[in-house]
């Protein structure tokens, strides 16, 4: 089988730690092209891996015509490079927010379609091995229909995890036009979507600025209504000083369920008739220890079986949709029906 030849677009410290060690590992893979506006850095992998640097995404996708993207750069600069990419015939993922609208996400999605390629968004909780477990319990039916739910991801912020720190393209609302939204609720949106194997109906959220030198949003509460029924709680922050929390509660008919509150039991079940099982499943990746993401593997596998990603766009769609629609509420002051 030849090869799938791919070129990372942005190498801050997403495809430092991710993207580009998981796409090296692969044995189905030649890094051919690396892009950065900092040249420099393009070319530090390049002289790793091999490949040609580019400070010029649309030169690269011109000269090296590469097979898949991996679209890792400042969020308002995801649809435009996704796109430009499924145009010149490349197989894109993106990471996440995929969009900074709802008419760039479904552009994206239409680009995709019309050139025969697939489009994935790096929604990379679903792949954590606690979130794994979680799911499969739930589809069980042990614990019933979940009722009411709290998800939170916090951490210290981006000054102490992107490659530029506290000058970094995440505090300039021209290029991540969104915050700890952006950055960390969204992913929370795709998470409950996908574990509940439900979507969102109805957002409240309360979205500011609380600590951070900066014009995007540190914090978010919101109170999601699933069309389920079930009630909950998404919070995203990045103030955490303390370190990061990244952790589900599932409140159930018959028990609760609690992912990632606990260092070495990752999934705890506490039934209603006393029965408690504890789960040592593997960790959550976190900024300080990073684990596999499996992302990389999954959007690889579509390539290579022609199937449908993980993560479609549609799907990355919907989970934006959450986030936009909890920014509105707060500048409506209103709920907001996401559909």
């Amino acid at each position: 089988m030849s090869k799938v030849r791919v070129a990372v677009i942005g190498c801050g410290s997403i495809s430092k730690y991710r993207h580009i060690p998981e796409y090296a590992a692969h044995e189905n893979v030649e890094l051919v092209a690396f892009v950065d506006p900092v040249i420099e850095r393009a070319e530090h992998f390049a002289n790793l891996h091999g490949g040609e640097a580019y400070s010029d995404f649309e030169t690269m996708l011109a000269e090296v015509k590469p097979d898949a993207v991996s679209v890792c750069t400042p969020n308002a600069l995801h649809a435009p490079m996704s796109i430009a990419a499924a145009n010149a015939g490349a197989h894109v993922l993106v990471e996440k927010p995929m969009a900074v609208t709802d008419a760039e996400a479904e552009a994206m999605i239409e680009a995709a379609k019309k050139n025969g390629v697939h489009l994935m968004v790096g929604h990379n909780q679903r792949f954590m091995p606690p979130h794994v477990k979680a799911k499969q319990i739930l589809k069980t039916g042990v614990l019933g229909r979940v009722l009411t739910f709290r998800t939170s991801f916090g951490h210290p912020g981006p000054d102490g995890w992107s490659v530029d720190g506290a000058g970094s393209w995440f505090f300039r609302k021209k290029e991540a036009i969104m915050g700890a939204m952006g950055d960390l609720g969204v992913h929370k949106s795709d998470l409950i979507r996908w574990m509940l194997d439900d979507e969102v109906a109805e957002v409240a959220g309360f979205v500011g600025t609380l600590d951070k030198e900066t014009d995007v949003d540190d914090n978010a509460s919101c109170l999601l209504r699933m069309r389920s029924g079930a009630i909950g709680t998404l919070v995203a922050s990045w103030t955490y000083y303390k370190g990061e929390d990244n952790s589900t509660i599932l409140w159930c008919e018959k028990g609760v369920m609690k992912i990632g509150t606990h260092p070495d039991d990752q999934v705890i079940v506490e039934l209603r008739n006393g029965t408690v099982e504890k789960y040592k499943v593997g960790a959550i990746s976190t900024n300080e220890k990073q684990e596999t993401s499996g992302v990389i593997n999954a959007f690889l596998e579509s390539i290579l079986t022609n199937t449908t990603p993980a993560v479609s766009g549609e799907d990355g769609r919907a989970s934006l949709k959450v986030i936009l629609c909890a920014f509105e509420s707060q500048e409506s002051g209103k709920f907001v029906n996401v559909n």
